[in-house]
């Protein structure tokens, strides 16, 4: 019988199962090493024994588990990293996740190997060896769980640099909001005229154009904050992912080379996603302009709904394009490129990932937030009943301050959340398809990772 990959140790019999004797006779090479041993060491039972039955064409099933060497046997050499593999075939990635398609994956997972069906020395009758966890999250293709728990790990592991990036950048941009807010885009009037039925169009026209200004201004604000908390952030997180630490001045000096191309990023998705919008409702505001209104309403619901639909697809094709600007140091046209390729054919994971962890940071945000916002109410001007009376147009000092304050701690809890998963997300697509996990391995000196000699890809 030939042998098969995983039953018989490096260096046995030949091919055919038996091996000759001192008078060159054969005799089944895998018989045990009582049937073997010298007569001298054999017991008068065990003289007066029949010899066994076993046929020479069929050796015994090596099924049963490893029992104790007795006196006289010899204990097998130990096996060689890989044997169990077909000669010649690439060696697998670590536990087995190479790229996809690549030969030589994990013996248990459709092939016979060490553990499934044959004695494993060394390591009992359990599964496949774990993967190395150097850092916040095992060297492996990674679950839903896995990822926001590795978001999460990294905040409480490394949380002195996470939650000091992460405050100060919220309180920088939010003491810019509340200036702002307060000295220049406090208008109550323009708020007066959208709320006065007999403004003439030409008022309420001014008053929406100052309005929309004024929340661009905060945006933008915003949107600097939110940039530089995700490149100091990336850092942080790519480096827990190795086990290994960084201070703020180091992710800052790590980052701030990309900083200008992921503005650029994050402005170009903007835009595209207002292109793709307003190109969708055009169409039927144009309609509606001709005397056409309910026409017109219909054509740009269809339209609007249309252009959302793309908008979602394309800015979950482009998601993982700032962890690999960041960590990949590219350009902002390569990163889009290399994002479209990472989340091609897996797209729905990626938006179930992402809306998840953008619901979880919502929640958050809006439990430390609310509160903040009802009390900054209740303490500022004519109390909550003029506040909700006025629509939350009348911005006070109190309430500006003390809102704020909830903005700046919902901030700092979210910023991790939602920068962490995009980046562990990220290299869970690269070592799902180009065995990053070798690559990080390496990087946090795991010794023997994947064997000697294996590259990604192989």
């Amino acid at each position: 019988m030939k042998d098969t990959p995983g039953w018989a140790s490096p260096g046995s019999a030949p091919s055919d199962g038996q091996e000759p004797d001192q008078q060159g006779s054969t005799q089944p090479a895998d018989q045990s090493g009582a049937d073997q041993a010298r007569p001298e060491e054999q017991s008068g039972a065990d003289r007066t024994q029949p010899p066994s039955k076993w046929s020479k064409e069929q050796p015994p099933a090596q099924w049963s588990a490893p029992t104790p060497q007795g006196p006289g046997q010899t204990t097998p050499p130990p096996p060689v990293p890989g044997w169990g593999a077909h000669p010649g075939a690439p060696h697998p990635g670590p536990g087995g996740y190479g790229p996809p398609g690549a030969p030589g994956g994990h013996p248990g997972y459709g092939a016979p190997g060490p553990g499934y069906g044959a004695p494993n020395w060394g390591r009992g009758w359990g599964g496949p060896p774990a993967a190395a966890k150097p850092g916040v999250i095992p060297l492996r293709p990674l679950g839903i769980g896995e990822i926001l728990d590795g978001a999460v790990s990294t905040m409480r592991t490394h949380w002195r640099t996470v939650i000091g990036i992460s405050l100060a950048v919220a309180v920088i941009t939010q003491i810019a909001v509340i200036l702002l807010q307060g000295l220049v885009l406090n208008d109550t009037e323009n708020a007066d005229v959208l709320g006065d039925p007999t403004a003439t169009p030409g008022e309420l026209g001014r008053a929406l154009g100052d309005t929309l200004l004024s929340a661009s201004v905060v945006m933008v604000i915003s949107l600097l904050g939110t940039i530089i908390a995700t490149a100091l952030l990336t850092t942080v997180t790519s480096r827990a992912v190795l086990g290994k630490s960084v201070t703020t001045a180091e992710a800052w000096r790590d980052a701030r080379p990309q900083l200008l191309r992921l503005g650029g990023l994050t402005i170009l998705l903007l835009l595209i996603a207002g292109l793709i919008i307003t190109v969708g409702v055009l169409p039927g505001i144009l309609v509606a302009a001709g005397g056409s209104t309910g026409g017109g309403v219909l054509l740009a619901l269809v339209g609007g709904l249309g252009a959302f639909v793309l908008t979602v697809w394309l800015m979950i094709r482009f998601s993982l394009a700032s962890p690999a600007l960041m960590l990949e140091k590219q350009g902002v046209r390569k990163s889009l490129n290399r994002s479209g390729k990472l989340v091609r054919g897996s797209w729905w994971r990626v938006l179930g990932i992402q809306l998840l962890a953008a619901i979880i940071a919502y929640v958050v945000a809006s439990i430390v937030v609310i509160p903040f916002t009802v009390l900054g109410a209740a303490l500022d001007g004519d109390g909550l009943s003029g506040f909700l009376a006025s629509g939350g147009t009348a911005l006070g000092w109190t309430y500006l301050v003390i809102s704020g304050v909830g903005a700046v701690i919902g901030s700092t809890l979210t910023f991790p959340i939602s920068a962490g998963v995009t980046v562990l997300l990220y290299i869970d697509q690269r070592i799902r398809r180009e065995a990053l996990d070798l690559e990080l391995a390496r990087a946090a000196g795991v010794q023997g990772y994947g064997g000697t000699g294996a590259t990604p890809g192989s």
